[in-house]
């Protein structure tokens, strides 16, 4: 993130905040960053900084960016921005008077928008179902996507892509939705997620991630004249050009599939960026917290799915 960040002319980092200030020392010298500080209430209370970065473990999301709002502070939170909808709600107090963004850089790559351009066209018909797989491998019990008290799990971590894209492709929110869960024996977080969404009108997301499971990708995006499909939709590389392929269906083969290149750019730029001008007023805020608090009613009913092994509202 402060690499592709210290390219843009629209930002400067100012600050890094760590528990220590050893660590964050080290961080600033190895990024350079002008100031380090201890604690992240230090660097809240800086009068300079206009606006954080909340990259904290997920049960820190809310509480942080409620204290950097206090101060002022615009924020830009990882995802997801709670553990819960109840929590997430809370930052309506705030949103009236700060910016607050979840940080689902997706949005902001040209593939992506490309692919909602082609189908807003017509270019595949009526967009009926849309597939996400996203997986790695880590086992590493001090990884703290393998602890679940604090937010670990496939689900919060890489499941929240897969809702997002539903959500990006049919610009729509879903109505219901069921998910089928494999927990780790040891850490207690979902290591394997899977789930059906229902979009209403014959329009269903359907997605699996998994935190121990080979490192793939990719979204399928199917219509009534045409399929997508975006190679690397996730963690597109920000130095290398990134293709999307279309495919009209007429060859089972692949003989049928078209291939766009998009010039290669840096997601993380471009979501600060976009940020970054939101708070100068130049254009309004792409995403704002009521989008933040849908994305977690969906993941709240998608818990609830595991318990009751039935569909959920939303």
């Amino acid at each position: 993130m402060i690499p592709a960040w210290q390219k843009s002319p629209l930002i400067e980092v100012r600050a890094i905040a760590s528990r220590s200030e050893a660590e964050a020392k080290k961080a600033a010298a190895a990024l350079g960053v002008p100031r380090a500080y201890g604690s992240y209430e230090a660097l809240i209370a800086d009068p300079e900084i206009e606006a954080v970065y909340n990259p904290l473990p997920n049960h820190l999301h809310v509480p942080l960016t409620l204290k950097a709002a206090a101060a002022g502070k615009h924020v830009l939170c990882e995802k997801p921005v709670a553990m819960t909808a109840e929590e997430a709600i809370e930052l309506r107090a705030v949103a009236g008077t700060v910016h607050v963004m979840e940080a689902f850089m997706v949005r902001f790559h040209p593939q992506w928008l490309r692919v909602r351009q082609l189908i807003r066209d017509g270019q595949i018909g009526e967009v009926r179902a849309v597939q996400v797989f996203f997986s790695y491998h880590n086992v590493d019990p001090i990884n703290v996507r393998n602890q679940a008290d604090t937010g670990g799990g496939a689900l919060y971590d890489v499941g929240c892509y897969g809702i997002v894209s539903g959500r990006f492709v049919f610009e729509a929110d879903p109505r219901r939705a069921v998910v089928l869960i494999d927990r780790d024996p040891a850490f207690g977080t979902d290591r394997t997620t899977s789930a059906l969404l229902d979009f209403g009108d014959g329009r269903h997301l359907s997605f699996t991630v998994s935190t121990q499971c080979v490192q793939y990708q990719r979204v399928q995006i199917c219509g009534t004249r045409g399929r997508i499909e975006i190679e690397i939709p996730f963690n597109a590389p920000a130095d290398e050009a990134t293709r999307i392929f279309l495919d009209d269906g007429s060859a089972l083969d692949g003989g049928s599939v078209r291939t766009e290149v998009l010039p290669a750019c840096d997601q993380y730029r471009l979501e600060g960026e976009a940020f970054s001008r939101a708070i100068r007023g130049e254009l309004a805020l792409p995403y704002g917290v009521e989008d933040a608090i849908m994305n977690m009613r969906i993941i709240d009913a998608l818990f609830r799915s595991e318990k009751s092994a039935r569909f959920e509202e939303i």
